[in-house]
């Protein structure tokens, strides 16, 4: 069955990498100030168009709250047997600096690694592609054992929880026996990995302001109260001078007990500096999958080129906590935005706004599902074991799921390892990496059928 499994999906790869390219070329941002709505529309079409091909019912882009798509198809398998409901999503990150990118972000690009860039490659529309090659190879292998349901989000990049909304309104559309969520990914190339955690995560919007308006900072800088000068204050009050976060009264000393992440890995991975110290203490997988994290993602404040010399009225920052297993998401936003009105100084008025929030997730690795997933990736990667290890990020619909099918059994696989630098500037994905990935999930739908069914 390995064999034949695997040769099938080498044989189509080709047919994979189009469709993978016909995917990253939709400017899918789910952010319509700073793409327009067509382009995740026509995605979501692109989606709907090759779950029909297949042979898929039901097949809807279902309006979720938020105001984006999701994609929803059922394949129905023999009677009886167990559902599968396999997910990706198809929105994106922003490209960031287009100029940084050595190709065309949304041109999906061979590079002299081997590797294939663009943005979405590994997150996630290669997920949605390493699906469709796993359905292919197991019908071409003995038929599909299982029946499937696929879900492909539509903003999960942006957090605003549409598609658990939806699920939660129609709770029966999603059941399933065992869930995939195609949206995580090996520790490093070739190291078949099953992730157990995911943090949480929040985003705040911070506002300060001090004045009427700005001022001319020769009249009245010195005394004058800098809005932007209270913001950095009161930023840098969530690091620790180790540059451990420090949220008062959020726990911060917690252990990861898998596998280690050692530290030289780490760093290049990471593609630190030479010379750069890493933040915070203890070992680095602590800090990763069992600590929460604070960010600044943003500030709004003038650019240098272009700026005046002027006492700031008001500046904004947005902030996102990552909240490990173990911490509850309302909890940590409640001491979060205590800790920033705290903390701000000179008596400046502070606006705080929750713009998205999601629980952690911890699953049980002990299930059927993933003993069958350890079957098959251990095949599909030529007798290497199955590893265990956290994500430092973030799958709000894996807790949606959990508490909507408790029965359910939820594995969490994909393409993100850390060459393929998801979020930042040159993604990439593996090709070799989507057909071993490939090939695991078609033997585990043919394994798990079987223990199912034993």
């Amino acid at each position: 069955m390995t064999a034949d499994v695997a040769a099938t999906v080498a044989s189509l790869m080709p047919r994979a990498k189009s469709e993978l390219s016909e995917l990253v070329a939709f400017r899918s941002v789910a952010d319509p100030e700073q793409f327009p709505v067509s382009e995740c529309e026509g995605a979501a079409r692109w989606i709907a168009d090759a779950l029909r091909a297949e042979g898929f019912q039901d097949v809807a882009a279902l309006d979720t709250p938020d105001g984006t798509q999701s994609v929803y198809g059922y394949l129905p398998g023999p009677a009886g047997a167990p559902t599968v409901l396999l997910y990706a999503h198809y929105d994106v990150q922003p490209p960031l600096d287009e100029a940084a990118w050595r190709t065309p972000p949304f041109e999906l690009t061979d590079g002299a690694d081997g590797r294939w860039y663009g943005r979405g490659a590994a997150d996630c529309k290669g997920g949605f592609v390493m699906h469709l090659l796993a359905l292919r190879a197991v019908r071409e292998n003995g038929g599909l054992p299982v029946s499937v349901k696929v879900i492909a989000e539509g903003s999960e990049e942006q957090g605003t929880g549409g598609l658990e909304q939806y699920a939660r309104a129609h709770p029966e559309l999603l059941a399933a026996d065992a869930v995939v969520i195609g949206d995580t990914g090996n520790f490093r190339c070739g190291v078949p990995t099953v992730t157990a955690t995911l943090r949480g995560m929040t985003l705040l919007r911070v506002q300060v302001d001090t004045l009427e308006g700005n001022l001319h900072s020769g009249l009245f800088g010195g005394a004058a109260p800098d809005a932007l000068a209270a913001l950095l204050r009161t930023l840098d009050s969530l690091r620790d001078a180790e540059g451990n976060t420090v949220v008062d009264g959020l726990d911060a000393d917690a252990r990861w007990e898998g596998m280690p992440y050692p530290e030289e890995d780490f760093r290049r991975d990471a593609k630190v500096l030479d010379g750069v110290g890493l933040l915070g203490g203890g070992a680095v997988a602590d800090r990763l999958w069992a600590r929460p994290a604070v960010t600044v993602l943003g500030i709004d404040c003038p650019p240098v080129v272009g700026a005046t010399p002027s006492v700031h009225a008001s500046a904004r920052a947005l902030v996102s906590l990552r909240i490990p297993p173990g911490t509850d998401v309302e909890k940590a936003i409640e001491l979060l935005v205590a800790h920033v009105e705290s903390h701000v100084p000179w008596q400046a008025r502070v606006t705080t706004e929750v713009i998205g929030q999601g629980q952690p997730f911890s699953a049980d690795t002990s299930s059927p599902a993933y003993t069958a997933m350890a079957t098959a990736l251990r095949e599909a990667y030529d007798g290497l074991e199955m590893q265990v290890s956290g994500m430092g990020g973030s799958i709000p619909l894996c807790n949606a799921l959990d508490a909507l099918y408790p029965d359910a059994e939820i594995l969490l696989i994909g393409l993100s390892e850390p060459e393929a630098q998801i979020h930042a500037v040159n993604e990439s994905v593996d090709p070799r990496e989507l057909e071993r990935m490939a090939v695991a999930e078609a033997l585990f739908l043919h394994g798990y059928a079987q223990q199912k069914n034993a």
